[in-house]
């Protein structure tokens, strides 16, 4: 049996998925299973770290992202049969970066944890994600216009099926205990041509119009805890002009290419077109 945290995410639905059609037993957890849509033969069972037993009895690995990770959890889950986790962590966590940068100190705090609580681990660092770009969806919905910060901030987000797949190999093939995977998309991509590849995949032509970073709120990152953002902003104005890091991992572990932006736009045609939203 394997278990997998935030099974409702865009990473952890694509591993619920992908280990269901590889024949393995998944026991998915969600804070909501009523509304979790879940496939039938998933075990949907709710995310309660005080029960740890309804979470993790009879399980052998964990699929766990940052935000979920915690001593206690991990205790109850060695506890209770847990060999092997498999961490969804950051690729912020490099050499010569700002260790006080909140997201370092989440990701680097939850690996810590992890190495110090006897389990098998892996850890997987991804740098952009292209579902990162679903917060233009509002906009596209609406009109031909983005706005948005820093046009030519260069990335090469990566596709979460990738990162399913990168992390069903870890969870079922030998080796991965003690490895840390790099992981990023094929190509860079500047904000103002991933917009376009966008408006390529829904068929409409789409502008994207750059607001000065000073006057950026809540209105263009709803998400985003306003104590962050001014440090996030600040970490994407590096990246403008400059080459992303891209590496090979995704094809090496899986046997199959990571796929391209534009290819990421076409799979979410639904997101930037359906009046309802589709996440």
């Amino acid at each position: 049996m394997i278990v997998v945290t935030g099974a409702t995410g865009n990473v952890g639905r694509a591993l619920v998925d992908r280990l269901l059609a590889a024949g393995q037993p998944v026991r998915a957890l969600t804070r909501d299973p009523g509304r979790a849509s879940l496939p039938e033969k998933a075990e949907v069972v709710r995310f309660r770290p005080e029960d740890p037993a309804a979470q993790f009895a009879g399980a052998t690995s964990l699929f766990l992202y940052a935000q979920a990770s915690a001593v206690p959890l991990l205790e109850a889950a060695r506890a209770h049969g847990i060999r092997h986790v498999v961490l969804l962590s950051s690729g912020i966590i490099q050499n010569g970066v700002d260790e006080t940068h909140p997201i370092h100190v989440m990701h680097a705090t939850a690996e810590r944890q992890i190495r110090d609580s006897g389990l098998a681990w892996t850890f997987l660092r991804p740098n952009a994600f292209a579902t990162n770009a679903l917060q233009w969806a509002p906009q596209i919905r609406a009109g031909n216009t983005v706005r948005g910060v820093f046009a030519g901030a260069v990335f090469a987000p990566i596709h979460e099926d990738d990162i399913a797949a990168v992390v069903e190999r870890a969870l079922l093939d030998d080796g991965h205990e003690g490895a840390v995977h790099r992981l990023t998309g094929p190509e860079a991509i500047t904000n103002a041509e991933q917009v376009a590849a966008i408006g390529a995949a829904v068929g409409r032509e789409l502008t994207f119009v750059e607001v000065d970073p000073r006057e950026a709120g809540a209105e263009l990152f709803p998400h985003v805890p306003p104590q962050m953002l001014q440090r996030m902003l600040g970490s994407f104005a590096q990246t403008v002009g400059a080459p992303p890091e891209i590496t090979g991992t995704v094809e090496e572990l899986t046997g199959s290419p990571a796929r391209a932006f534009a290819q990421w736009a076409r799979d979410h045609i639904a997101n930037f077109t359906a009046q309802t939203p589709v996440f």
